[in-house]
């Protein structure tokens, strides 16, 4: 299955809660209608889209229907297309592990799907060939170092895991260690989705960056933030709470299949001007994808 139709079946949930509005609204465009813009604000912001993002998206609308003369009902539904792909395009969307070894910090509350997000990221590099050491740093939830032991064996990638309850930044130098001694081409690191509060997970985080820039000073670094999608709004509030204490350069947006308001990927987008970089539309070791925004609008408001 292609990309395209991965995308438009990861999306039909919320395709079926927006589409026959939606395509109801385009059909019926006529030029100039108030009732219009309203309508379809309001099916963005029923979407998660967010109240802003929803009124900036049909105000650049408008603009394009008049500057262009358009009438037609596809003609819209194709202008809309463009306004919200521009507003996906944030940021620099590429993974850059150009040096080896490179390094993918994951961060992100529990729940989200960080664990099978590693696994899925480690499949992926290692069927393109890389040599990819896990890195267990969440020591402080329960197996979380056991699923991963079992994603590394699916993934075919080696892990470097501590007891229960150690210290993370033993957990991080180690692996950058291995990583080192046995020639890996990429660390990912998990790390723990809850602390006591926020200045601890400031300060856990704080750390675990600090001995990755000593132990590997030039190498590529990503500091992916997970998100569950169907958490909508929330997930917006967890992305502005993790860019204030971390130097996030992308989002993965997982369970996007389950969700029937998949427009957070424009509030993401639109508010934190933080690239969305991977998304996952499925269960299987091969739905987590790389975002590409134009796809993603197509698929969404597709008939």
């Amino acid at each position: 299955m292609g990309f395209f139709e991965k995308i438009k079946q990861g999306l039909a949930k919320t395709k079926k809660n927006m589409s026959i509005q939606m395509n109801n609204m385009f059909a019926s465009f006529t030029g100039e209608n108030e009732e219009f813009y309203d309508e379809l604000e309001e099916a963005l912001i029923m979407a998660d889209a967010g109240v802003e993002t929803s009124a900036k998206a049909v105000e650049r609308l408008r603009g394009l229907v008049k500057e262009r003369g358009l009438r037609g009902g596809e003609s819209v539904r194709t202008a809309f297309t463009e306004v919200l792909t521009d507003i996906l395009e944030a940021g620099d969307r590429e993974i850059s592990l150009r040096t080896k070894p490179s390094v993918i910090l994951m961060v992100g509350v529990n729940g989200v799907g960080k664990t099978t997000t590693i696994g899925k990221l480690a499949a992926k590099m290692t069927a393109e060939g890389k040599k990819v050491l896990l890195a267990a740093g969440d020591t402080f939830r329960a197996a979380a170092a056991e699923q991963l032991s079992i994603w590394a064996e699916r993934a075919s990638a080696d892990i470097v895991r501590h007891e229960e309850g150690s210290d993370p930044g033993s957990v991080v130098f180690d692996g950058i260690s291995a990583a080192k001694a046995r020639g890996a081409d990429v660390i990912i690191i998990d790390t723990a989705g809850r602390l006591h509060n926020k200045q601890n997970l400031m300060n856990e985080l704080n750390k675990i960056t600090r001995i990755i820039n000593r132990e590997l000073p030039d190498a590529d670094k990503e500091i992916l933030l997970v998100l569950d999608a169907t958490t909508g709004q929330n997930g917006l509030i967890q992305a502005k709470q993790f860019k204030e204490t971390s130097n996030i350069t992308g989002i993965v947006l997982t369970k996007l299949d389950g969700t029937a308001k998949g427009g957070i990927v424009f509030a993401i987008a639109d508010e934190l001007k933080l690239p969305v970089k991977y998304i996952g539309v499925g269960e299987g070791i091969d739905d987590l994808m790389p975002f590409e925004p134009k796809a993603f609008a197509e698929a969404l408001l597709q008939q």
